[in-house]
């Protein structure tokens, strides 16, 4: 089995051993990609991840690769987007980006400010009560919001009075324009 992409104009592409690395106008994305039966090459402009023989697990890896590379594609040329609001009803949240930290302060009347750090190429602005977080990477735009999702999870009180806390609201958009 076998699957054939196209690179998108504006797109470099290089592939050695098993590193796969895309590059385009908003940014460049690595993934390893490493398997005994599944290859990936690249000819004319074209990307080949093809199997050597035809077992359903392996048949299943070459359509991941296939995806990965996609959306590997669309963010460095469009780019993600998660949208996550901010909800609070006991204490008056404070979110602040700082370098690639993330800080939460004043969740629950807490004293020291909840922290994150954010991986490579992942950009978060806080405006309101609205938080963005847009990437060319999907795995890693999409593990920060996690991240930050997860942070303002309430441990010790009733999740059905206090529903304090910062929610994906919207999942992995492409960027338009």
């Amino acid at each position: 089995m076998e699957r054939i992409i196209e690179i998108p104009q504006g797109v470099k592409v290089k592939i050695q051993g098993f590193e796969f690395e895309a590059q385009g106008a908003r940014g460049k994305v690595t993934k390893t990609f490493r398997n005994e039966y599944v290859s990936v090459e690249m000819k004319d402009k074209k990307i080949r991840v093809f199997t050597k023989r035809e077992k359903k697990t392996d048949t299943a890896v070459v359509g991941t690769w296939e995806s990965i590379i996609k959306s590997s594609f669309t963010g460095v040329t469009k780019g993600f987007i998660y949208t996550m609001k901010i909800v609070y009803a006991h204490f008056p949240v404070k979110v602040t980006v700082k370098g690639n930290q993330v800080l939460l302060d004043n969740f629950l009347g807490e004293k020291s400010p909840r922290k994150i750090t954010l991986g490579p190429d992942t950009k978060v602005t806080v405006k309101g009560d609205l938080v963005t977080v847009e990437g060319s990477d999907l795995e890693v735009t999409g593990n920060a919001a996690a991240r930050i999702e997860k942070m303002s999870k309430i441990k010790g009180f009733d999740p059905r009075v206090f529903q304090d806390g910062i929610y994906i609201v919207r999942k992995g958009d492409v960027i338009e324009g």
